[in-house]
């Protein structure tokens, strides 16, 4: 189970104030429960772990086992929710620098219109087998279209007949992913229409790469139903609690969260909570702005804004409680660097006396600090901390007054792009 920590931020909170917002949390929780509120058609996030799919999951198990045996790089190309949480779940449960024998490395492009990483990454691929899976719901996403465009060259060109060796995970019926499925018979997974695209780690968008990459990816889902499950309780509900501070944070002059983690595998996971909670939240100039550091590495360049800035900050830090990995602190004789006074104890150890240490301080100078502790770094673990963030983003966008669900500024500058270049072609 989550816990969540509010020892640093409680001296800043109202004990007036507190009660009318966990109400306001509470009512909020329940709009979701009961699917009253705007966007009730986009929680197929949660139906899929109130009735999971055990045909769908042997599906997945089935093609993952496929691509670990034929495949040296498996390519996902996506933008947004197409490609974050994999990415978050593989980064944090998967050796640092290399894959484990007999899985293939899992590679990310299309989220970026970077040539010179594409014109890389095809030269680095150029002599292995490879494997693409392309995640769009429509498929004219420019990204991810036009990198799938210069990739699906690359293979014809590598590897002849490549109609095996692509799959599509896309919108059930509509969408050029769609016509390219019917066209070529490349393998197709289906995005729920009732799940959108920063929700959808728990479906193949995420579930496909994650298997691939030899994660447990039954396990991952098992967490989080039973995640889902147990934040159905109004009382003792970490998720209603972190909404509410959050909100009544923000109305008290602080606009910006900061997602800070002290274990740098967890990097990917603070990339989709920013996507998260940036598009379910951020509309009708209403939500926390949402931002991330990296500590302790950020606490030499951010520090120092942090720790005497403009008085704007909540923090929420991620904490993992157990960890075996890593090492011990030897003892050497000629203690020259003065360290012998750590020796036998851990990194993981030394690592959570640097966070004590640093919310202590950032307490101090006037920033309210959160911590959310995962238990220990698993698949069912992740899989809840996964669900926890989902449930508290659609409580706390309900405070708000808005649809978690929709992202109607994304359009925006897409409208604008698509303008220009079509000027530009003529």
């Amino acid at each position: 189970m989550i816990k969540l920590d509010l020892r640093r931020a409680l001296p800043f909170l109202d004990p007036a104030e507190s009660g009318r917002f966990r109400a306001e949390a509470a009512a909020a929780h329940r709009t979701l429960l009961d699917r009253i509120g705007e966007g009730s058609d986009a929680l197929g996030w949660r139906d899929l772990l109130r009735s999971p799919d055990p045909t769908l999951l042997e599906e997945i198990d089935a093609t993952a086992r496929e691509i670990r045996e034929r495949a040296d790089v498996l390519l996902c190309i996506g933008i947004g929710g197409s490609y974050l949480g994999a990415k978050a779940v593989i980064q944090a449960l998967t050796p640092s620098f290399t894959p484990p024998a007999g899985v293939p490395e899992v590679l990310f492009a299309g989220h970026h219109l970077g040539g010179d990483y594409l014109r890389n990454l095809l030269a680095y691929l150029d002599g292995k087998s490879v494997y693409v899976n392309v995640i769009s719901k429509s498929g004219t996403t420019l990204e991810p279209a036009l990198a799938f465009r210069i990739v699906r060259d690359w293979m014809n060109s590598r590897f002849g007949d490549t109609d095996e060796r692509i799959i599509v995970t896309t919108d059930p019926e509509r969408g050029v992913l769609n016509e390219m499925h019917r066209r070529h018979g490349y393998r197709k997974f289906v995005i729920p229409e009732s799940v959108g695209g920063r929700f959808s780690v728990l479906t193949p968008v995420g579930l496909l790469p994650i298997r691939a990459a030899g994660i447990d990816a039954a396990a991952l889902v098992r967490g989080a139903a039973d995640g889902c499950r147990a934040l159905e309780a109004e009382e003792d509900n970490p998720a209603i609690t972190y909404a509410a501070v959050r909100n009544e944070l923000l109305g008290a002059g602080y606009p910006v969260e900061l997602l800070a983690a002290f274990d740098p595998r967890l990097g990917g996971l603070q990339e989709w909570w920013q996507q998260l909670f940036g598009e379910s939240e951020g509309k009708q100039h209403k939500g926390l702005y949402p931002s991330i550091a990296r500590y302790t590495t950020d606490l030499h360049s951010l520090g120092q804004y942090v720790q005497e800035g403009q008085r704007i900050l909540i923090e929420t830090i991620l904490l993992i409680g157990e960890d075996d990995a890593g090492f011990a602190v030897p003892a050497l004789d000629d203690d020259v660097d003065g360290l012998n006074y750590l020796a036998g104890r851990t990194l993981h150890a030394v690592n959570r006396a640097a966070y004590e240490g640093t919310a202590e301080a950032h307490a101090d100078g006037g920033v309210p600090t959160l911590a959310v502790e995962i238990p220990r770094l698993s698949a069912e673990e992740l899989g809840a901390c996964l669900y926890f963030f989902e449930h508290a983003v659609a409580v706390s966008g309900y405070m708000l007054g808005i649809n978690p669900f929709d992202q109607p500024g994304v359009e925006a500058y897409k409208r604008n792009m698509f303008r220009l270049l079509r000027r530009q072609g003529r």
